[in-house]
């Protein structure tokens, strides 16, 4: 009862993302920062609170976090720092949900095969300079971070390190984003 419980829900999941990112190559204006800004300035004196609780949600639909902060930086300009701490706080907390239900999704079993590229994932990960690869993983704009938030899960690195450097790696670009544009609005 409870494998087939979780087979659903981890067919569920899937689904769920693919719709995600199928509906935002089809209606990419959704997710824009202008948009977003529209649909949080709705809630009024609601929109700080809503503007958290979408970085809490976005990272089960792998929604890339840069236009929501984006969006942040247009709609509170007067509170840069509360928009920079609310995006890495939101950040974090969902990166450490994506990071413990990826074992319950199955993405443990990715890791069970011993191939070249598994081998080297389970090596920079679980090796000296493992934070470091987090950080920069998390640093780096190009590459979305619940991917690595999935793979630290389904490895079972230790979750304080995990959570420290995903919060070090999304300061620096949360920082990067909120002044960078906050210059250029």
């Amino acid at each position: 009862m409870k494998e087939s419980y979780i087979t659903f829900f981890r067919r569920f999941w899937i689904v769920l993302i693919i719709g995600f990112i199928v509906y935002n190559f089809i209606y990419p204006e959704t997710f824009s920062r202008e948009n977003i800004a529209e649909n949080i300035q709705a809630f009024g004196n609601y929109g700080l609170a809503i503007f958290f609780f979408c970085h809490l949600i976005r990272g089960f639909v792998m929604l890339p976090s840069t236009a929501l902060i984006f969006a942040g930086v247009f709609l509170f300009p007067d509170d840069l720092f509360l928009v920079l701490l609310l995006s890495v706080i939101g950040i974090v907390i969902s990166s450490m949900i994506v990071y413990y239900f990826s074992d319950k999704l199955g993405f443990a079993k990715l890791f069970d095969k011993n191939t070249k590229t598994t081998n080297l994932v389970k090596e920079k990960l679980s090796g000296k300079y493992g934070p470091l690869f987090i950080i920069f993983w998390a640093f780096f704009p190009f590459v979305p971070t619940d991917l690595i938030c999935y793979t630290a899960g389904a490895m079972k690195i230790n979750p304080i390190v995990f959570a420290i450097s995903i919060f070090i790696g999304e300061l620096i670009l949360c920082s990067v984003y909120v002044y960078g544009s906050a210059y250029f609005i």
